[in-house]
């Protein structure tokens, strides 16, 4: 791929293409030029290319047209900035970054702000090397930051590895981190914990941007405490009342969209119709699997659903282009349709509907009619990456068996109640049945275990989970376990969960669902237990089939093997489940299993 030259190199020849004095490479003629600094639809611009960036934006560019200028013509189109995800992961989408970007570009994204904290948890800075080295070679922008949480919770789980400040201050100098990941330890900052600190001041000393995860409904003394702590923008709000609260504190409120969060809604009204301003409010995804890029969108979809949701389509477009820009210190180098900006251009007949006909990234076509015209290289993955699921022993059934207080008949246990479409569990209590010594699951509450797959430790911890709504005898596992990404395997059946985890080990990772002995559905995850460099559309065809696997066992939840995969993410509250036992998220602290009965 040719390499984008610096604004400092390219300068002579943009002034000089600017001023009519040497030919662009490109000019998109007689489109609707919409600004997204002034917030107009201008009609009848032309804008010139040179170098991969925009040298002017005039009512006529013929005077930069010379005999081996490109022209696309427009045709009274809108053009619009190439859309920007302020914060995501590319695992989420079980793609490599090679593979996610082309599920993307026809979508119209042309920049994303990438967080790979799920590959740091498995693999460490070697693992974040490999998503930024792969991102490097793409022919958008994929900017990394360096995750800042693994393990998310200290002292609450057990990672594959540990990310550190040095790990941190280390990272700041590689050419594609734009800033330190989300700050999930958001009680460590509270608190002044040192590393937490110290990995905070390491990003603000190169002068990079501090991400933040603020996954508590308390706004008082804590939260401001949080935002003392330097986090610059934050995703986890759900009501207008986080918004609101965020952006009033200097930080910018990122609205997510994603494949199970519903988040912008709620949150939305704040511009619309409490008339706060929007410069302070991103678009993104936080988390999309593959078949939500094949079937739906990306930023295209997020942008769409604001826009239904009430929002101006032009302020709608500031929060995925220059909005997002801007707060990681990158409005003058893109997000707008503006000179020395990178030419990153989409061309769209409707701003409301936004299709996505002509996508040009660096001022170069890579998407026409959501087809990829471009080539997206792979990074030469090696078998420390493809290794990665080490369970210690052959699991049967009796791993998961657990097993009831003496004497006891029955038994009230703290249960993990998913709540569809977000993020946050709820904590249930749950009188249950004991046959022969063992707690049995009953109704719409089934087992859930996490079973350790780093160290080879044979450690498998046992518990409860009310919500997925299966039926008859059967299991699902997955290696998708955020955020410590050990195994989360969830059934009714404890021959199906051992047979389930059994099937991941051999195949290096993914998902996989057992019915009556059966294997319905199989996702193959081989790099880190979390990604395929396979296409996406064969990635989601295999999720699809997947989620097709679990309506079968009685699952009706929207895209369920997404809420499967946050079981163990000991960030977000009420209850969840880590390798070390049952936490609530509330305290910061492990409960038991059983309650006394009363």
């Amino acid at each position: 791929m040719e390499r984008l030259m610096t604004w400092a190199e390219a300068a002579p020849d943009l002034i000089a293409t600017a001023a009519g004095r040497v030919p662009a490479d490109l000019v998109i003629r007689r489109g609707t030029w919409v600004n997204v600094h002034s917030r107009e639809c201008l009609p009848d611009h032309d804008i010139a290319i040179r170098h991969g960036r925009i040298a002017c934006v005039v009512p006529d560019a013929s005077a930069q047209i010379g005999p081996d200028t490109e022209i696309i013509e427009a045709h009274g189109r809108y053009m619009i900035p190439g859309l920007c995800d302020g914060h995501m992961h590319i695992e989420s989408g079980m793609l490599t970054p090679a593979e996610f970007a082309r599920a993307v570009i026809p979508h119209g994204t042309t920049t994303m702000f990438t967080d790979p904290h799920e590959i740091a948890n498995v693999l460490g800075l070697a693992g974040v090397r490999m998503m930024h080295d792969e991102a490097a070679l793409q022919p958008i922008n994929i900017f990394t930051q360096m995750p800042s949480c693994a393990p998310s919770a200290p002292g609450l789980e057990t990672t594959g590895f540990e990310v550190t400040p040095e790990d941190v201050a280390e990272a700041m100098s590689w050419p594609g981190i734009i800033g330190l990941g989300e700050m999930m330890n958001f009680p460590g900052v509270a608190n002044a914990d040192p590393k937490m600190l110290a990995e905070i001041a390491a990003t603000q000393a190169a002068g990079k941007t501090v991400g933040g995860h603020y996954a508590s409904p308390d706004l008082g003394p804590n939260f401001a405490a949080y935002v003392a702590g330097g986090p610059a923008d934050d995703h986890e709000g759900t009501t207008e009342a986080d918004a609101i609260t965020r952006v009033r504190q200097g930080m910018r409120a990122m609205l997510r969209f994603g494949s199970a969060w519903y988040d912008v809604e709620p949150q939305i009204t704040a511009i619309t119709e409490k008339g706060l301003d929007p410069r302070n409010f991103i678009l993104c995804t936080d988390d999309c699997h593959s078949g939500t890029l094949v079937n739906d969108g990306h930023m295209n979809r997020v942008v769409r659903h604001a826009i239904e949701c009430g929002c101006d389509p032009l302020v709608a477009l500031q929060m995925a282009t220059v909005n997002t820009a801007t707060h990681f210190g990158l409005e003058r180098e893109l997000g707008s349709l503006t000179p020395g900006r990178r030419a990153d251009v989409i061309l769209t007949s409707d701003l409301k509907a936004l299709p996505i006909e002509q996508v040009i990234a660096r001022g170069k076509t890579v998407s026409i009619n959501a087809k990829v015209v471009v080539d997206c290289p792979h990074y030469d993955w090696p078998d420390t990456a493809r290794q990665t699921v080490h369970l210690g022993h052959h699991l049967s059934a009796k791993d998961f068996e657990i097993a009831a207080p003496e004497g006891a008949n029955a038994v009230r246990a703290n249960v993990i109640g998913v709540i569809e479409n977000q993020a946050p569990t709820k904590a249930l209590q749950v009188e249950l049945p004991v046959q022969d010594g063992l707690v049995e699951g009953e109704g719409d509450t089934c087992q859930i275990a996490l079973v350790e797959r780093h160290r080879a430790t044979g450690g498998v911890t046992n518990a409860f989970v009310s919500g997925f709504g299966y039926e008859g005898r059967m299991a699902m596992a997955s290696t998708v376990a955020h955020d410590s990404h050990h195994m989360i395997v969830v059934g009714t059946d404890r021959d199906q969960m051992a047979l389930a985890a059994n099937q991941l080990a051999k195949i290096g990772g993914g998902m996989c669902l057992y019915k009556d002995d059966e294997l319905l559905a199989q996702v193959e995850l081989p790099i880190a237990g979390l990604m395929s460099d396979q296409p996406a559309t064969e990635v989601a065809a295999k999720a699809d089939a997947l989620i097709e696997a679990m309506r079968a066992c009685g699952c009706t939840l929207n895209n369920a093997n997404m809420q499967h995969s946050l079981l163990a993410l000991v960030v977000i509250p009420e209850l969840r489940l880590s390798d070390l036992g049952l936490v609530d998220v509330r305290t910061f602290d492990f409960i038991p299993v059983f309650e006394p009965m009363t």
